[in-house]
């Protein structure tokens, strides 16, 4: 019998599973499909890392974004769990070495991008793998339905024949009722569990201001917050603003979005996880992935296109289940721009066409070619060269990506990596006949490993230099000279963003685009920007309550901590003052009543209301009944 605590203890450090995730876990180890529905920071990797643990073989994780999956496998990486990832941007090197030691080596977790699903190599390999779990993380984007649809997620159904008998795990934060019904139903998940924790978070109290001056409330919310937090905005322009600005205010913070180097990126991370700041001000590419427990407030300064992105973000406070805030900042102006920017993400036809010829010609790749193929992409230099405007490109490209034709990668400087392509007894051979190079590759040896030898590894060649004690130039020199050499593969960092094409070329005039369903989607969106702004301008209904309406839950109750309900409890309050008072003085002018009469007397006043008000005046002794049952005024009450 398998000790499920104890591989959870071992590995991960707890002791006992969060709710829901133990059933998962043992539904997925009897062979039966499973959906889990957990909140952001609920621990669905829990859900389907445990059971790989448990089992002979390794897990193949379908996920969509490069940052998560790179995240993910140094997370493993860390708790002695051997990961790998295949993701644009490797070479068919890198890639076959990855795969043949999915096969022969001991890697448990190999993440993927949907689109690699359909490539060659993929099928081949898969097909000689002793897989034991497919987990598709994300698992909303396989919807049309959902906030973030990837077609090419819809090969993943395709994909599980080739591991006909391996149980599949899906798993999101966010899905309404139609996009759980998709996921089922495209992933063709049979006879599936399903495990769903409400979305409610008892911790969390959300928040929504009108505000004229956004950073004077921004200012006040954040002085009375104490702890860490993170500022969403929309722009990468208005990150670096408004860290600039709330520095000048007293407060430590920083900006991070994709467009940084990736050493400023991980330098101003690592410093927000220390604490040594105290507010990261971030577009939406930051957070996905990042386990900090104690961030103590979420702050939406400018509101996202839909409430499963809020949710999502706002699920970043909070995680160490103390009290923590969400709050979202708008004004008029900010729930007109909700619906234009939806337009201006939906590009024409012939926009988007004009744009895909114009890649083909930037990157000279004839109709038919280039699958796969990964370039280095500069949108400035594009459409400067092409005569194309920088924003309505912008969106076209990310609408060819959702449309699965092209992939784009922001991850800046992705670092160095080697690989040994000589045995242990080869490379001595060539220590002994290059003595120069001899105490280099022993430093490389003892600083990465003979991981070297099985698979691509990440290398520092400035940190290289410092422990080889010499500049990084010759450092870099002696990596080529053992590339020259067919000793080692190296690659060296790469400094612009990636950009893949995902099919072969085609004619742009005969691009296969889906205009129906792009039409489609837009509508969709808009409804979800209109949810946005009904939840934002809502003054009266709990907010915990409105978010769970959307995602159609509807059994749960106020949760007496947002501001809507502050609000309306003081409300409430107040009325109640306001009758007690109606009460006494009416008390106080006939004389000893009945309670009939007095009930009566207020009968315009709602039957709950007035005995509540009632109750109160009674428990706190303004009133009491004399020996006939009549209510009088007692000497504790002040006129």
């Amino acid at each position: 019998m398998i000790d499920l605590h104890a591989v959870l203890r071992r590995y991960w450090g707890y002791d006992t599973f969060r709710p829901f995730q133990e059933d998962a876990i043992k539904t997925v180890l009897n062979g039966i499909d499973t959906l889990v529905l957990l909140p952001t920071g609920g621990g669905k990797s829990v859900c389907f890392q445990v059971p790989v643990m448990a089992m002979e073989g390794v897990c193949i994780v379908v996920t969509p974004l490069i940052a998560l999956m790179k995240d993910q496998v140094e997370q493993l990486k860390k708790r002695e769990i051997p990961a790998a990832a295949i993701h644009s941007g490797m070479s068919r090197t890198e890639i076959d070495i990855t795969l043949d030691n999915c096969i022969h080596g001991t890697t448990k977790f190999l993440y993927v991008s949907p689109e690699r699903l359909r490539t060659d190599i993929m099928i081949a390999r898969a097909k000689q793998m002793n897989v034991c779990l497919l987990a598709v993380d994300e698992a909303h984007c396989i919807s049309a339905w959902g906030y973030d649809f990837r077609p090419s997620y819809l090969l993943i159904a395709e994909f599980r024949k080739l591991i006909p008998g391996v149980a599949v795990m899906a798993l999101t934060a966010t899905a309404t009722e139609e996009v759980r019904a998709d996921i089922l139903d495209k992933l063709e998940m049979k006879n599936a569990r399903v495990f769903k924790q409400s979305f409610a978070r008892a911790n969390l109290s959300y928040s929504a201001f009108a505000e004229e001056s956004k950073e004077r409330k921004l200012l006040q919310v954040l002085k009375n917050v104490a702890g860490s937090a993170i500022i969403y905005v929309r722009t990468r322009k208005r990150t670096k603003e408004l860290a600039d600005w709330l520095s000048r205010q007293g407060i430590s913070a920083q900006s991070y979005h994709a467009g940084l180097p990736f050493r400023e990126r991980s330098d101003r991370q690592s410093a927000w996880i220390k604490n040594h700041i105290r507010v990261v001000v971030a577009t939406n590419a930051f957070g996905m992935g990042i386990d900090k427990p104690d961030v103590r407030a979420v702050i939406h300064f400018d509101l996202p296109d839909n409430l499963e992105a809020y949710y999502q973000e706002a699920g970043r406070a909070g995680r160490d289940e103390k009290k923590a805030y969400a709050v979202a900042l708008f004004n008029k102006i900010d729930l007109e721009e909700l619906s234009d920017s939806i337009e201006r993400k939906y590009p024409s036809v012939e926009v988007l066409k004009r744009v895909y010829q114009a890649l083909a010609n930037y990157y000279k790749i004839a109709i038919g070619g280039g699958e796969f193929a990964a370039f280095d992409f500069d949108i400035q230099e594009f459409t400067g060269i092409f005569g194309l405007p920088v924003n309505e490109t912008h969106y076209a490209l990310k609408l060819l990506e959702e449309e699965g034709f092209i992939q784009l990668s922001e991850n800046f400087a992705d670092p160095a990596k080697i690989h040994f392509l000589v045995d242990n007894r080869q490379l001595y051979d060539f220590q002994i006949r290059y003595q120069e190079f001899d105490s280099f590759i022993k430093v490389i040896l003892r600083m990465y490993g003979g991981e070297v030898f099985t698979e691509y590894v990440r290398i520092s060649e400035s940190e290289l230099a410092q422990v080889y004690f010499a500049p990084e130039p010759e450092v870099i020199r002696k990596l080529r000279f053992l590339m020259e050499r067919d000793i080692l593969i190296y690659e060296p960092r790469k400094d612009k963003p990636q950009l893949s094409f995902l099919t072969p070329r085609y004619d742009a005039t005969l691009l296969p685009l889906n205009v129906f369903e792009i039409g489609k989607k837009k509508d969709r969106d808009l409804s979800k920007a209109r949810a946005v702004a009904r939840y934002a301008s809502h003054e009266h209904l709990c907010r915990t309550l409105l978010l769970l309406e959307y995602f159609n839950e509807f059994d749960a109750k106020e949760c007496g901590v947002c501001d809507n309900c502050i609000k309306n409890r003081r409300i409430d309050n107040q009325r109640n003052e306001t009758l007690e008072e109606a009460l006494v003085h009416y008390i106080g002018q006939k004389g000893p009543v009945t309670p009939q009469d007095l009930s009566q007397a207020f009968e315009s006043i709602s039957e709950t209301d007035f005995l509540k008000a009632l109750q109160e005046l009674i428990v706190e002794e303004v009133i009491r009944y004399d020996p006939v049952g009549k209510l009088f005024l007692t000497n504790k009450t002040q006129h």
